[in-house]
């Protein structure tokens, strides 16, 4: 029961064969039996069983008038709002904060007739790739509990692997959805930047995060995303495309469709297992009727410098709001108002949310502003001009997720730039404000999960589930 995805657990509510509170009470035994160990939630939702009660005492209308997610348990990252629920972040400097408003997404969900199951663990601010940052402890690989979950929604993605909830929702920077999916064994999704609303995510740098499901299969990820998605008053990044039902879809071949696939994705540098994955993925384009030809996206070596010194000057500027004064963390031990923000932020925040906002203050600062800000935003133009001059000539493009496997607890944690270059494969997308999905594409001979990765021209997410779902069926 607890590994269906949601549209088979949706036609089982729908047609009785299990109650709402049957449903979520699985949930919450397995998550009581084994989250102890993987450690994938900060806070479970004390009412989800009330909440499923309500749901199966009223009147049930007609399966057409049901709501979409009628009964269905989601589990959200901890930096996006529900309201009181704890919202932590992942960090000491938010661990008693309670958000008196929830995003406009968990507005959506709620709409829809979902239980929000509780909120998921993370790198603290989302600052990280391996949810090891976590103030809270790490998250553990359901596949390997010795190896890390991918970050920085690495909770979300434990979650959904190991059947502690049917989907979950993540937010992606630089890939913290697409990475852990990757890691996981799992869907995970990266909408086009404005195509969800930011209403009620903790901000970690403004002009790329995204939130997005991570789910079991893609037909879910489409489903999710016909909920959340949509224009919103409170966020004026958000755009008024056309929503289209996602759900609907999902096609079984790739006639006419023309993949790229990047040569800078291929280099020595990636794991041999991910390579070949990748050419069994391209054989099976060809076999469903799709076209495979090499592009080149020549400035993608540039994206990891670009992206942490924009997405640190963002994060620098965000988090300043943090300052023992208006909520949060406050110290105990000063004297003034200097020691105040001193302490209060020195104590509460964890080494990497210092390293980035000490990074992120020091290019936005007057003399380096011009030589490293400034220059990093001309590259991001480069960036995505070199996507856009490639979906001239091809509708898709079809690359690794990561570069590498899911790394043990503690192997990369005394080199961050190590750590850094795990994102090599998904920053750019972001620095592009592209769709992508990550998705299975097998094991490795050790078992552990590896993730391919298509990425879609701006606001062509339906074309991007269609493919993703095509290839989902074949590889199976």
């Amino acid at each position: 029961m607890l590994e269906l995805p949601v549209w088979r657990l949706r036609e089982l509510l729908h047609k009785k064969e299990i109650s709402c509170q049957e449903l979520v009470s699985y949930y919450l035994d397995r998550i009581s039996q084994k989250d102890s160990i993987l450690h994938s939630y900060l806070h479970v939702n004390e009412r989800a069983l009330e909440e499923a009660r309500a749901i199966d005492e009223k009147s049930i209308s007609p399966e057409k008038h049901r709501l979409v997610l009628e009964g269905i348990p989601i589990a959200i990252k901890d930096n996006i709002c529900v309201q009181n629920q704890p919202a932590t972040c992942a960090s000491r400097i938010l661990e008693n904060f309670i958000p008196p408003y929830e995003a406009t997404v968990i507005k959506r969900l709620r709409d829809s007739g979902a239980i929000i199951l509780g909120k998921t663990n993370m790198d603290e601010f989302a600052f990280g790739s391996s949810t090891e940052n976590s103030a809270f402890g790490p998250t553990r690989n359901p596949y390997d509990q010795e190896r890390v979950p991918g970050g920085s929604s690495g909770g979300s993605a434990a979650a959904v692997a190991a059947n502690l909830c049917a989907a979950a929702l993540g937010s992606d920077t630089g890939g913290s959805i697409r990475q852990p999916a990757a890691f996981c064994g799992v869907v995970g999704l990266k909408p086009t930047y404005g195509r969800v609303s930011r209403f009620g995510l903790v901000a970690f740098a403004s002009s790329l995060d995204q939130i997005g499901p991570l789910t079991r299969d893609v037909r879910d990820a489409s489903l999710l995303l016909s909920v959340i998605a949509g224009a919103d008053r409170y966020d004026s990044t958000s755009v008024q495309e056309p929503v289209f039902d996602y759900f609907d879809g999902t096609v079984r071949d790739l006639s006419g469709l023309h993949f790229g696939l990047p040569r800078e994705y291929l280099t020595g540098e990636v794991n041999p297992c991910i390579k070949e994955s990748i050419n069994r993925v391209g054989k099976k384009i060809e076999e469903l009727g799709g076209c495979l030809e090499e592009v080149s996206l020549p400035h993608t070596r540039a994206g990891i410098a670009t992206y942490y010194i924009i997405a640190t000057a963002e994060a620098s500027a965000n988090l300043a709001r943090f300052d023992g004064i208006k909520y949060g963390y406050r110290t105990s031990h000063y004297k003034n108002l200097g020691e105040l923000y001193m302490y209060s932020r020195g104590e509460g925040f964890g080494q990497e949310v210092k390293r980035r906002i000490i990074l992120g203050t020091y290019v936005l600062s007057a003399g380096y502003y011009q030589a490293y800000y400034l220059k990093g935003q001309r590259v991001r133009t480069l960036i995505r001009k070199d996507f856009s001059e490639v979906f001239e000539k091809v509708h898709l493009l079809l690359t690794p997720t990561t570069p590498e496997l899911p790394f043990r607890i503690g192997e990369k944690s005394s080199d961050p730039l190590k750590m850094y270059l795990s994102d090599i494969f998904t920053v750019n997308v972001n620095l592009a404000g592209l769709p992508a999905i990550s998705m299975p594409a097998g094991k490795s001979p050790e078992g552990l999960p590896i993730g391919f990765q298509i990425i879609g021209p701006a606001f062509q997410e339906k074309l991007v589930l269609q493919a993703a779902g095509a290839l989902e069926q074949a590889l199976r």
